[in-house]
Order: structure tokens, then C-alpha cells, then sequence
């Protein structure tokens, strides 16, 4: 085998490598709602105010996600997507006057 033919193998070696390994370092995390600071959210929240990190206004807002580690979310007093999802339907009851 020539140096080009052993330099292409071991480059799509490590490709294919890495493309194997991305879903399961993925799979060791989770979206926790409910608990990312103002400023500190990872993406585009629940309600579509914003679509991209960083751009929460208010910290613990239900509708702002982090990624954490797979497991940790409850113990962080945060909340799952349909957990959040249901908070966000939430109204008030108001008094009606008839």
C-alpha cells in the first residue's frame, strides 16, 4: 500500500469514527427547561420569541433550555420538554363578572 492509499484510509477511518461517536456523546445529554440564567439559554426556546443561544431575557423562564448531562434535569428542579410545554398553557383563571 502506498503512503496516499494508507493516508486516505486512516483519514476516512477517524471521519467515520466521528461521525459514529457524535450521536452518542449526544445521546448523554438532555435539554432541561426552566433553569438556563438570562443570557445563557443553548437555542430557540419553546414559544419562538428567539431562535438561537443566548438570547434569553429572563433567567428560569420555562420556555429557555440547557443541555445538561442525561439524569440531572429533576435533581435541578427543571423541567422536561412536555413538562415546560404544559406550564407554558398555564392561564390564570380569571374572575368573570356576569
Amino acid at each position: 500500500m502506498n503512503q496516499r492509499a494508507l493516508i486516505t484510509a486512516a483519514a476516512a477511518s477517524l471521519l467515520s469514527t466521528m461521525l459514529v461517536a457524535a450521536p452518542a456523546v449526544a445521546q448523554q445529554k438532555e435539554k432541561c427547561y426552566g433553569i438556563a440564567k438570562a443570557g445563557q439559554n443553548d437555542c430557540a426556546n419553546l414559544n419562538g420569541s428567539h431562535s438561537c443561544a443566548g438570547q434569553s431575557k429572563v433567567s428560569d423562564d420555562a420556555n429557555e433550555w440547557k443541555y445538561v448531562a442525561k439524569g440531572t434535569c429533576i435533581s435541578m428542579k427543571g423541567l422536561t420538554a412536555d413538562q415546560a410545554k404544559m406550564k407554558g398553557m398555564e392561564k390564570p383563571m380569571m374572575d368573570k363578572k356576569s
